[in-house]
């Protein structure tokens, strides 16, 4: 079963308010100021989707140029595509220079550090994987935002000695998230403490997962001013329950933004991704409306066929 995932009965009996700030955040935002300037990024877990051909994209848009087009209306991708294998350098440059205006300047991409160094080797002796995994996205220049660490679900507080190693050996000059998945980590009050308190240490971010069949992982704790949000939807048959959602998120990022908080990572996906970038469009314009966020909206390309009249 897929991560988060639930079965559609089971939706109106979840409880999808968000929990109260943990402790973490409340000390993160101890004796902070509210930022002059604050930078909020939505974006979403992928662009290579044929099914967003004829709105999000052209209708006879080429693959090759999928994220052209979606760097057309979006600020920032979570790159899943580099958990999968370290990708060649010329592949990197490539995606960069697909980065299309209006976002040409600004845009991110944030990278999901390969699977062999998060889930097969499980973060122990991965110093070489991780220095070739770094310095190859730093190919992203000007482009590229945190790196985003997922460890696995079978990561427990086990593996807490193995987590210290590897993040005491991190560069300090790239920002980095990690999500954990393991219940543990949130379910025993010790090892939450001592999770997090590690993140702090050493100026790591948290994730902060919302999906409907893992509200353990929505810990609401920001151990920077930062906040990273990955925000999975149910899908088109409970299209009002993911718009209460991200309004109950919009609320809880304007109080963090008037604590202190600088910058928010929206990432969106759903499990069949086919309206997906209605949700994105959702999240935009609310966040636009009610924060002043000030993100480019989504313009969907409509390809309708006009009927010649001289036919037949």
């Amino acid at each position: 079963m897929d991560f988060g995932i639930v079965a559609s009965w089971e939706v109106n009996n979840i409880d999808f308010n968000l929990p109260i700030d943990g402790d973490f955040t409340l000390k993160t935002f101890e004796n902070r100021k509210k930022a002059e300037s604050s930078d909020i990024r939505v974006g979403l877990a992928k662009w290579g989707r044929k099914e967003w051909l004829g709105k999000l994209y052209p209708n006879k848009t080429k693959e090759a140029d999928f994220l052209k087009e979606y760097s057309k209306h979006f600020n920032t991708i979570e790159l899943n595509a580099v958990f999968y294998s370290i990708p060649p350098e010329d592949l990197i440059r490539k995606w960069k220079g697909m980065v299309a205006p209006p976002h040409k300047d600004n845009f991110l991409f944030l990278p999901k550090m390969s699977r062999v160094i998060s889930h097969i080797k499980r973060l122990n002796q991965t110093e070489k994987e991780t220095s070739q995994f770094i310095e190859t996205v730093k190919l992203f220049g000007q482009h590229l935002g945190p790196i985003l660490l997922q460890v696995g679900d079978n990561f427990g507080p086990k593996k807490l000695l193995d987590l210290e190693l590897f993040i005491k050996e991190l560069p300090t000059d790239q920002r980095f998230f990690i999500e954990l998945r393991h219940e543990e980590w949130f379910s025993n009050t010790f090892h939450r403490k001592t999770v997090f308190n590690l993140f702090a240490k050493y100026n790591i971010g948290t994730v902060i997962t919302d999906s409907a069949g893992r509200r353990d992982c929505l810990h609401m704790e920001l151990t920077i001013p930062e906040a990273y949000i990955r925000f999975n939807g149910i899908g088109d048959d409970f299209k009002t329950i993911d718009h209460l959602r991200i309004e109950k998120w919009i609320d809880r990022i304007e109080q963090w933004l008037k604590s202190g908080l600088e910058k928010v990572y929206f990432i969106i996906s759903r499990h069949d991704e086919q309206g997906t970038p209605e949700l994105a469009k959702f999240a935009i314009e609310r966040l636009n409306a009610r924060l002043g966020a000030n993100i480019p909206l989504i313009k969907w390309h409509i390809d309708t066929h006009i009927p010649d009249n001289s036919e037949g």
